[in-house]
């Protein structure tokens, strides 16, 4: 990458920064306009697209432990006493249904795939991404329990997807002759991975609440600290042969338990530090994944997009949610609502570094999905959770708290307004 693609990058980045809001409200999100950005660049022939994945791998193993561990740090078990049920469902549940059922649909659907590659879409698209429907969880007409289930799950999910990832990798190199670990060796890192991500989240979190406690952390480092956490719980499983990976989710939800009640709010400059790179992640996205996508392009694999996006993720979420005590408008609402988004993404390229060219089709389906899922659900969202929440209204959740924040994953969500800042002159910055 040369000078003037790293100042088209930068300045690109300016301008989100600068526009966000007003390009949000004509429904231009950051995941399209970073897509647009990279295929520009691209087709300009600023970035080498044959060596980018290579270039890129720093950029992306670092998104990735950085989301798994802030995802993971927001959510504590202690704050979903009342919806542990329906979360569990969906997790244990629903996801390796959604995994089985794009597994199957693969390898019918897309004869060029090989087992571990069909497993490698499947699992791929198994996450969903929250922050590609922001309106459906910052929306207070939609009931808290409901936002927080769809918080939750999204937060979530890409964790426990990543070892069936990591697996259908290491199957698809061992049988290409790729090198690398094998799947035995894969579950042995992932393995090493949990301890390590374990030891490291919980040891980190409770040093800093007993520093914060004993007034030796100061207040503007802490974040920074946890940023640090990340790393060094991925670099740590590294260091003896473990998944780095696995280690940054665990890590991150070990943290969550030890750190105290203030834990989850010093995860907020990891998350503006995951925000940059995200961004970054969508521009590679579409400088690298894009092109992959419009040569293997067919009819098969927009078919298995859209049934990714329908009868795969909501027939599992329909049938884990029989006997939860929810009615049909909901099932279909928190069906519909599995954007996605980021994680696929950032697997997608991982196959890529690893496994080459061979995994261009499977990349294909995966693009494909993340597209027309960034198109279908970032215009259906507002309008269906105004609906959904008008229908709702008069409906009283008494004693369940208000839902958190969703997870960010670098995109912009729509937050309260500050108040104008005086500088001094006894004019209001506007």
């Amino acid at each position: 990458m040369d000078v003037p693609a790293v100042t088209v990058i930068a300045a690109a980045v300016f301008v989100w920064g600068i526009v966000s809001a007003r390009l949000e409200r004509a429904d231009l999100t950051a995941p399209i306009v970073f897509v647009a950005v990279g295929v520009a660049l691209a087709a300009l022939g600023t970035i080498d697209t044959p060596s980018a994945p290579e270039s890129l791998k720093p950029l992306v193993e670092v998104t990735l432990v950085w989301v798994l561990f802030s995802d993971a740090a927001r959510i504590r078990v202690s704050d979903l006493r009342q919806d542990l049920g329906r979360c569990v469902r969906l997790l244990g549940v629903g996801l390796p249904l959604t995994i089985l059922l794009g597994w199957a649909l693969a390898v019918w659907l897309l004869p060029g795939l090989d087992l571990w590659l069909a497993l490698l879409v499947a699992a791929a698209l198994a996450p969903t991404d929250a922050a590609l429907g922001v309106p459906v969880v910052t929306n207070r007409a939609v009931p808290s329990r409901i936002r927080r289930l769809i918080t939750v799950e999204s937060g979530l999910n890409d964790g426990i997807a990543t070892p069936v990832v990591v697996l259908a990798i290491a199957g698809a190199a061992s049988v290409e002759g790729l090198g690398g670990v094998g799947p035995g060796q894969a579950l042995l890192e992932l393995a090493i991975g949990v301890v390590v991500g374990v030891a490291v989240g919980a040891g980190g979190g409770g040093l800093l609440r007993w520093a914060r406690r004993e007034g030796w952390a100061a207040e503007g480092f802490a974040g920074i600290a946890v940023l640090a956490l990340a790393l060094a719980a991925y670099s740590g499983a590294l260091l003896v042969h473990g998944n780095g990976f696995v280690a940054a989710f665990c890590g991150g939800l070990a943290f969550a338990a030890a750190a105290g009640p203030r834990g989850p709010a010093e995860v907020g400059f990891l998350e503006q530090a995951s925000g940059l790179v995200s961004l970054l992640v969508w521009l590679a996205f579409g400088a690298v994944a894009v092109p992959i996508m419009l040569e293997s392009i067919d009819l098969a694999v927009v078919l298995y997009a859209v049934l990714s996006l329908t009868v795969v993720r909501m027939l599992p979420v329909a049938l884990v949610m029989i006997g939860a005590g929810v009615d049909r408008a909901t099932v279909l609402f928190v069906g519909w609502f599995g954007p996605r988004g980021l994680a696929s993404l950032v697997f997608a390229l991982l196959a890529l570094e690893d496994l080459g060219p061979g995994a261009d089709h499977a990349v294909a389906a995966i693009a494909v999905t993340v597209l027309l899922s960034v198109v279908a659900h970032g215009a259906s969202a507002a309008p269906l959770a105004a609906r959904y929440g008008a229908s709702r209204t008069g409906e009283t959740e008494p004693g369940v708290p208000d839902a958190p924040d969703v997870p960010v994953r670098g995109l912009p969500g729509r937050r309260n307004p500050e108040p104008p800042c005086d500088d001094g002159s006894g004019k209001a910055d506007q």
